[in-house]
């Protein structure tokens, strides 16, 4: 293709988010004209929102340890992120002016922990680039002729595109763009398209009045987490989450919130058992529990052998019988695994991201459906899970490079 017919070819780019934005750096450095365009007034709306208190780019850890928190979907998104990995994207910000460094959990934040400077610089380069944005524009789907179908301030619009990358997001934060509205768009197309479900999310617990009156936004500190998932695995991290109105989140509660989901489909409830001391072993909370304790009270006698205050000390009063406490052996062991019932995920809207959407199976390796070629899918739109702690953002600017090299290939440009 010469550079006059690379530049008659036009890319329409549906969604400003990360995977989006990304998709259209990767188009627009060989001369196609760009548009993006985006429901919201203003792109990268959800994306500001997540760095509010500290970007989480992407996570230093080794790769083969990188990959596993892709869970079932790593097979697919291997090699997608491969394609553009944590290392990647660290040169590709530092190429926009915006250091990274590495915190002490192995996360990669911006020098300056906040999202805006980097889509500041990064939409001024893309403007540079020639791309242009269409802001309001609510993609509806395709007319008879498989044009693109947009509602916007002045009425409907139709668009004809000799490519186009859909980065609609999933279900979530709908106030910021993710209403998950193209899901119809596209199951009417014959795409499979996997039902949405909350990812990264709170659990509703039933807590009593005082426990929820007393505690409610308390966190629940260097505590681990124990869970049986579906394939019979257990599972521990140690981390903290936090108590709220309706029962648990936080970070450690993220990362096993994709299988308590698929435990809950299953079983009704997902129960997970919290060590609230997982620097002492069984028998050693047991021993300082032995330890006479004269006229002291109970709560007394935990503050002063094993430091358990406040929200801990609540917590295993919510969940031990009261005869228990009486017995040093039976009382260590539920400090050490304290159940706690979770009955249901918070609603989808709530959610940090979702689970579901299009299917791999649906695609080819540069994420182009198979039924409607020259479209292509990118980001959190794709069925696919990940825990907070940079695996979302790298898999979905990923996908959005990928996607845009898949655009480039479909053109026949040599890249």
């Amino acid at each position: 293709m010469t550079i006059s017919e690379q530049s008659a070819c036009s890319v329409a780019i549906i969604g400003g988010g990360p995977a989006g934005l990304m998709a259209a750096e990767a188009v627009s450095q060989h001369g196609l004209q760009v548009d993006v365009y985006d429901a919201m007034p203003s792109v990268g709306r959800k994306f500001l929102m997540a760095g509010k208190s500290g970007l989480n780019l992407t996570h230093a850890e080794p790769m083969n340890v990188f990959l596993t928190h892709y869970a079932a979907r790593r097979p697919e998104l291997e090699g997608i992120i491969n394609a553009f990995g944590p290392q990647a994207l660290r040169e590709w910000a530092q190429g926009l002016g915006i250091e990274t460094f590495v915190g002490s959990s192995g996360r990669v934040f911006p020098a300056e922990m906040k999202a805006a400077p980097l889509l500041r610089a990064w939409l001024h380069r893309l403007r540079g680039a020639g791309v242009h944005f269409h802001m309001r524009h609510q993609w509806l789907g395709f007319d008879a002729n498989r044009r693109l179908r947009f509602m916007t301030p002045e009425g409907e619009r139709i668009i004809d595109a000799d490519a186009t990358v859909l980065a609609l997001g999933g279900g979530s934060w709908a106030r910021l763009g993710s209403t998950g509205a193209w899901v119809p768009i596209l199951r009417q197309q014959g795409i499979d398209v996997r039902p949405l479900r909350p990812s990264n999310c709170g659990f509703e617990v039933t807590w009593s009045e005082h426990l929820r009156t007393r505690f409610a936004g308390s966190p629940v500190k260097t505590v681990t987490l124990t869970f049986t998932d579906m394939a019979g695995e257990i599972r521990h991290k140690q981390g903290d989450f936090v108590i709220t109105q309706y029962g648990i989140e936080g970070s450690l509660v993220y990362v096993f919130s994709a299988a308590m989901r698929d435990v809950i489909e299953r079983d009704g409830r997902a129960t997970v058992y919290l060590d609230l001391l997982p620097t002492l072993t069984q028998e050693q909370v047991a021993d300082k529990l032995a330890q006479a304790r004269g006229k002291r009270s109970m709560s007394e006698h935990l503050r002063r052998q094993l430091g358990i205050t406040g929200v801990k000390s609540a917590l295993l009063h919510e969940r031990v019988a009261k005869d228990l406490f009486a017995d040093p052996q039976q009382l260590a062991a539920m400090i050490k695994a304290i159940p706690i019932v979770c009955e249901r995920p918070r609603p989808i809207d709530e959610a940090i991201s979702t689970g579901g959407g299009v299917a791999f199976e649906a695609l080819n390796t540069d994420l182009m459906l198979n039924a409607l070629p020259s479209i292509f899918c990118a980001g959190e739109m794709l069925d696919w899970d990940a825990p907070t702690g940079g695996y979302l953002l790298t898999a979905c600017f990923a996908s959005g490079y990928v996607a845009g090299q898949g655009v480039l290939n479909k053109l026949g440009i040599n890249v």
